[in-house]
C-alpha cells in the first residue's frame, strides 16, 4: 500500500507542471460558477466556514471557496502540488493556506472544520475507510462532508470514443504519462469496490447521516467536450456529521 502512496505521489510531481496550468484557465472560466453552484447546495449556512479541501491538488477548490470569504486550508500528500497550490492563490489573490498532509490521516485537532470538499482524490486512496473515518473526526457536529468522484476503476473510457472527441481534460497529457496513470489505476481497483454504493457503506459506518448520491452533477458540470471536460460520470456524495 505504502509503495502504490508513493507511485501515485511521484507521478503527480511530474503532472503539477502542466496540471496547474490547466486549473487556474478553468478557475478563469465558467466552470468556476458552476463548481461553486454545486458546492453550495450543501455547504452549512453560515456566513465564513472553516473548511477543507483534501486533496488539493493545485488549490482549485480550496481558492474558489476562499474567494467567497470562507477559511479555506488545503491538504495534499505531493510536495510539489502543494508549491503550486501557493502559487495559485497568489495569482488569484486569495488567502487559502496549504500543507503537505496524508489524506487519509489529516493531522488536525478533532472538529476543525465545518465541512470537508474533495474532487477526484477518493478514488485513488487505498485506505478508504480508513480517510472516511478520520474526516468524520474532523467535522464539527453538523459539518459537511462534500466528495466529487467517479468509479474510475470500473467505468473505463473507451479508448477510440475518447480520441475523436474534439477536447478533453486528458488530452495534452503524454503518452508516457497516460500510460503510467493506467498503471496506477489497475493497482487501484485491487482495493475498490463498486461505487458509490461502497461509499455509502462506508460512510455510515465511519458515522455519518444524511448520505446523499447525485449522479447529475456530471452533466451540470460538463453539459459538452471541452479542455475541462471528465469522460467519466463523476458523481456528488454529500453527508453530514
Amino acid at each position: 500500500m505504502e509503495n502504490l502512496k508513493e507511485h501515485i505521489k511521484s507521478y503527480w510531481t511530474r503532472r503539477a507542471p502542466s496540471f496547474v496550468e490547466q486549473r487556474l484557465r478553468e478557475f478563469e472560466s465558467e466552470k468556476r460558477g458552476l463548481w461553486l453552484r454545486e458546492i453550495s447546495r450543501y455547504l452549512p449556512k453560515k456566513k465564513s466556514l472553516r473548511i477543507l479541501d483534501v486533496g488539493t491538488g493545485t488549490g482549485f477548490l480550496a481558492c474558489l471557496l476562499a474567494a467567497e470569504g470562507h477559511t479555506a486550508t488545503g491538504i495534499d500528500l505531493t510536495r510539489e502540488m502543494i508549491a503550486r497550490a501557493e502559487d495559485f492563490a497568489k495569482a488569484v489573490k486569495v488567502p487559502a493556506k496549504f500543507l503537505v498532509m496524508d489524506a487519509e490521516q489529516p493531522d488536525f485537532p478533532p472538529e476543525s472544520f465545518d465541512a470537508i470538499v474533495t474532487r477526484n482524490l477518493t478514488w485513488t486512496l487505498p485506505g478508504l475507510e480508513k480517510a472516511y473515518r478520520s474526516w468524520h473526526g474532523l467535522l464539527a457536529k453538523g459539518g459537511t462532508l462534500i466528495n466529487f468522484d467517479a468509479d474510475y476503476c470500473h467505468e473505463f473510457s473507451d479508448a477510440e470514443d475518447l480520441a475523436l472527441l474534439p477536447n478533453h481534460a486528458h488530452k495534452m497529457i503524454p503518452a508516457d504519462l497516460v500510460a503510467e496513470s493506467d498503471e496506477i489505476t489497475q493497482e487501484l481497483c485491487a482495493y475498490q469496490k463498486r461505487r458509490p454504493e461502497w461509499d455509502l457503506r462506508l460512510l455510515v459506518d465511519a458515522g455519518f447521516s444524511r448520505v446523499t448520491v447525485d449522479t447529475g452533477v456530471w452533466k451540470r458540470i460538463y453539459p459538452a467536450p471541452d479542455e475541462f471536460y471528465n469522460p467519466t460520470p463523476i458523481f456528488t456524495i454529500a453527508a453530514e456529521r
